[in-house]
């Protein structure tokens, strides 16, 4: 079930203080920057398109276009509506039983990146280009290649070599003629029969050129919408300004051999166009194109982000994060879609596309570029989230790349990293094609191990990882190759289940960390696999979340070393940033590991490069987040053994021990009853089996025995399966209600796109449970866990002690027996107040005096070994915990009837009057301090957040 939501693009007044919440920051508005947007979004409970339009038309809205991500739909005021009566709209709004919540939402700045040069310029570049066309002899070099068609087999169509189209030969790019005779491989590829065919790409941008010649034959209406005009037709403005989404869309897919501009690389793919970035662009309008019917669309191509000006820091909003896990959780029938992003043109700002939130998400392939000469290009930015490049264009004296133009024609000057990605993206559909079966991760796995780093090796900044696979800052793992992906996606096998280890560092005293001047700190943890759960021993993505306020942010650097010695500069200094703030929880990424063994130490080297020694700030906080597998994706990947078992030695630990002692020694006799073992044991065995080298033939187990899935019997095994818990020397089943679980039925992670509650107190004694929507008074979380979204608490604003009342949205004292709260009444701590406890009931009571007894006195018993005690039995028996919690809350419910009747006189007391507290606005996060509720001032004390 889902819920109906609005979303108000508004600003901000001038005399809002912004709260940073996340990977958002630099995107929200202030004072004179903020445009007052007349959009706004709605999300019901669930989908209801007429009851919706009755909402909006009560309210004197307006629903335009379809609803995104199940039930949210996009409304407009139906007159210039003023400040004071919008909030009256969403207060009203937020009160309506059939709306889950209103997200009020900013306008944000999103560029494309290309490089527009001047006609002039354009000329002197597209002559240059052909002189290079005709002294390459590529047409040569294609007849050579065709040769090899009749070679192919499989039943697929081969194509004959050279395409007709006119401007072929000018795709240097595709046909060896980059200096070096290098290319993307992809010939190659199609003369093994591949193209992309039954596979959709859609290009997320200002508008696709469906009826272009070489284009409309793969037009797919599926894969298009107009966000921005909310119709279905993706067709550009022809205002000169509005021919990057047509341009990218030529890249991947243009029409061969129809005598129309140059070939397209998966040109017997579907590429359809989602006109979103021609009108003011929001959280929302990133998720609906986003979320633009996943289960049809295999991947999204986006050729734009933040501002690439060298100072901002800015990502998706809840609303795009959301959209990116549906996709990946739900997309291509739970294969999850693939998201391919530019990493960025902010390189001759010195920028980094570490601080690019699209980039650094572990959803998205984020491309590089490479010049005709394999060089950098001018516009490169370096991060170590890059995981492959492809080429692009340099500068006026060297080829760009060839394409459709709007409303016809065609283009020999398509630029920038914008170029890079849609090729990515044609690559990736020729694999897809090979194996429709490839997960998302499976491509990421595929893209970086056969990315070919040999052509760009003349550029300074490589280095080799804990694995040795070469690495670069600027490049990832190297050029793309066609031909390597498609072969290795043809027999690749699905990767084992990505889990996550989460390290967070405690800070020591003084906490923050004053910093002043130029510096550098070293901050290391130590790192065994994982705390709990199923281990992660070989590496995928590494995350760093971490918090710092410092004078001018440009001059900080982050650099991550792991235990085998790699380093990933996280961020280099930027010296066109000269923010006071810092970053917030920003999650920094990192590819650079990928097959590593995470255990050992991690050392996050915090320094600055400034040369003002008055410069000051603080460090925080940061968190190691550690993505992979327990298992290698793949047979040729170096094996990194599982770690010892955990200390104390069980039984069959002891059985081990003996049966491995030297011959001169008298072993104790183990008896197996009339078995004898075949020998050849499989290394889990312990005592013996029958059958050799079989997991599932041992008699005994050196570390779990866990059930067979489909038959009777057991396996040996080192850690649980997915699916499994650990008990004892046991792995047992897990609910099917859950994908893993850490009891029967306390699921850890959720099939699909399913919602886990991770509130552990009375009120939500359901933790642990898989839901489709958050319950009340929880939030979806898509952010702390890439994993696994959660229902969480929602963010306190009322400070602790309080809570916030739901009806007026006035903060209210907690209960006595709480520290800090969510409700009224002791059944509502999230933490006991001191001399309180909640160790044997779900709910803070009295710790028990001298003398008196939890049963009879309705008490806690606080003592240290009642607390050890209980801690056990909370963990072995939560029916025992449900039990006693039913009995206390009986005896309390006949207590409070007693006194009802005893002091029900008392009502007549005159009431006690106590201070207002703030009023809370669930609609925008504020909280107004200001208790005259017909106040319209811009001078109103406001502070403003994002849930």
């Amino acid at each position: 079930m889902t819920r109906l939501s609005i979303v108000v693009l508004a600003c901000i007044s001038a005399a809002a203080i912004t709260v940073i919440n996340g990977i958002e920051h630099d995107s929200v508005c202030s004072g004179s920057e903020c445009a007052d947007s007349h959009h706004t979004v709605i999300k019901l409970v669930k989908r209801d398109d007429a009851l919706a339009r009755k909402i909006a038309d009560e309210h004197d809205m307006e629903i335009r276009g379809e609803p995104f991500m199940d039930s949210h739909y996009f409304a407009y005021h139906k007159d210039n509506t003023g400040r004071r009566r919008k909030r009256e709209v969403l207060q009203s709004l937020e009160a309506h039983p059939h709306v889950d919540a209103v997200h009020e939402q900013i306008p944000r700045r999103r560029v494309k990146r290309d490089y527009v040069v001047n006609d002039n310029e354009r000329v002197v570049a597209e002559e240059s280009s052909d002189r290079s066309r005709r002294a390459s002899g590529s047409s040569i070099v294609d007849q050579g290649i065709s040769k090899q068609r009749r070679q192919a087999g499989g039943g697929l169509e081969i194509p004959r070599l050279p395409f007709r189209d006119p401007l072929y030969n000018d795709q240097w790019y595709l046909v060896g003629n980059a200096v070096g005779g290098f290319d993307m491989n992809v010939r190659k590829a199609w003369l093994l029969g591949y193209a992309g065919r039954n596979v959709s790409i859609s290009i997320l941008d200002d508008g696709i050129q469906r009826d272009h010649p070489d284009l409309a034959a793969n037009y797919d209406p599926l894969a298009s919408t107009d966000i921005n005009d909310h119709d279905d037709d993706p067709t550009p403005q022809n205002n000169g300004d509005n021919k990057h989404g047509t341009r990218c869309a030529g890249e991947v897919a243009a029409i061969a051999n129809n005598n129309e501009c140059g070939v397209g690389v998966a040109f017997k793919s579907k590429i359809g166009g989602v006109r979103m970035l021609d009108g003011a662009v929001s959280d929302s309008v990133e998720a609906a194109s986003l979320s633009l019917n996943q289960n049809h669309i295999d991947i999204y191509s986006a050729s734009w982000g933040p501002e690439d000006d060298g100072k901002t820091f800015d990502g998706p909003g809840p609303l795009a994060r959301e959209a990116f896990y549906r996709g990946i959780k739900n997309g291509r029938g739970g294969k999850g879609n693939i998201f391919v992003w530019a990493s960025g043109n902010g390189g001759s700002r010195q920028d980094s596309c570490s601080a690019d939130g699209y980039t650094t998400s572990v959803y998205t392939l984020s491309i590089s570029s490479a010049t005709f000469d394999n060089h950098r290009p001018w516009y490169l930015e370096e991060c170590p989230s890059s995981i492959a490049t492809t080429y692009s264009s340099a500068n006026i004296n060297q080829p760009a790349i060839v394409t459709v133009d709007v409303p016809r024609g065609c283009t020999k000057m398509h630029t920038g990293t914008s170029a890079s990605a849609p090729l990515a993206a044609g690559i990736i559909a020729l694999a897809l094609e090979a194996n429709p079966a490839l997960t998302w991760r499976d491509m990421q796995h595929l893209v970086l191990r056969t990315a070919n780093p040999s052509p760009l090796l003349d550029n300074p900044g490589w280095s080799v990882n804990g694995v040795g696979r070469k690495i670069s800052n600027k490049f990832g793992y190297g050029l793309m190759d066609g031909h390597e992906l498609v072969k290795w996606a043809k027999d690749w096998r699905t990767v084992p289940e990505q889990h996550i280890c989460t390290y967070e560092y405690k800070l020591a005293a003084p906490n923050p960390r004053p910093l002043t001047g130029r510096f550098q700190l070293n901050f290391t943890l130590e790192v065994n696999g994982c705390e709990t759960g199923t281990p992660v021993l070989y590496l995928e993505h590494v995350q760093v979340h971490s918090t710092v306020r410092y004078g001018k942010r440009g001059d900080l650097k982050l650099t991550l070393f792991s235990p085998a010695g790699t380093r990933s500069v996280l961020l280099p200094p930027r010296p066109q940033d000269f923010n006071v703030n810092g970053f917030h929880k920003w999650p920094f990424l990192s590819v650079q590991m990928w097959g590593e063994d995470p255990r050992g130490t991690w050392v996050l080297m915090v320094e600055s490069v400034t040369t003002n020694a008055n410069l000051a700030g603080t460090f925080h906080d940061w968190t190691l987040l550690l993505y992979g597998t327990a298992d290698p994706a793949h047979p040729s990947d170096k094996v990194h053994p599982p770690g010892p078992p955990p200390t104390g030695q069980s039984i069959l630990g002891r059985m081990q021990q003996l049966t491995s002692q030297t011959e001169d020694a008298a072993p104790e006799a183990i008896s197996i009853g009339d078995l004898r073992s075949v020998g050849d044991c499989h290394e889990e065995c312990a005592a013996g089996c029958h059958e050799s080298h079989s997991a599932s033939a041992c008699f005994k187990c050196k570390h779990l025995q866990q059930s067979l899935r489909n038959r009777a019997g057991f396996k040996c095994v080192t850690y649980c399966d997915d699916g499994f818990f650990k008990e004892d020397d046991s792995c047992k089943k897990c609910s099917p209600l859950c994908h893993t679980c850490t009891k029967a039925e306390v699921c850890s992670t959720c099939p699909g796109a399913l919602l886990l509650i991770d509130v552990d107190h009375f009120a939500h004694w359901d933790h642990g449970q898989c839901v489709e929507k958050c319950p009340e008074g929880l939030v979806a979380d898509y952010e702390s866990n890439l994993i696994q979204a959660r229902c969480v608490l929602k963010e306190n604003f009322c400070g602790a002690g309080y809570f916030m009342l739901p009806n007026n949205g006035r903060c209210s004292n907690c209960d006595e027996a709480c520290e800090l709260c969510h409700g009224a009444g002791p059944i509502y701590c999230d933490k006991c107040a001191q001399g309180f406890g909640n160790r044997s009931v779900g709910y803070c009571r009295p710790c028990c005096s001298n003398g008196q007894k939890p049963i009879d006195d309705h008490c806690e018993d606080c003592s240290a070994a009642a607390i050890a005690s209980f801690s056990h039995l909370s963990h072995s028996s939560p029916f025992w915990s449900f039990v006693w919690l039913l009995l206390a809350v009986s005896l309390v419910g006949l207590v409070i009837a007693a006194g009802y009747f005893f002091f029900r006189d008392e009502r007549s007391r005159d009431g006690v009057e106590y201070t207002a507290l703030p009023r809370y606005n669930a609609a925008s996060g504020a909280i107004n301090l200001d208790f005259s509720d017909d106040s319209d001032s811009e001078d109103e004390i406001m502070k403003t957040g994002q849930i």
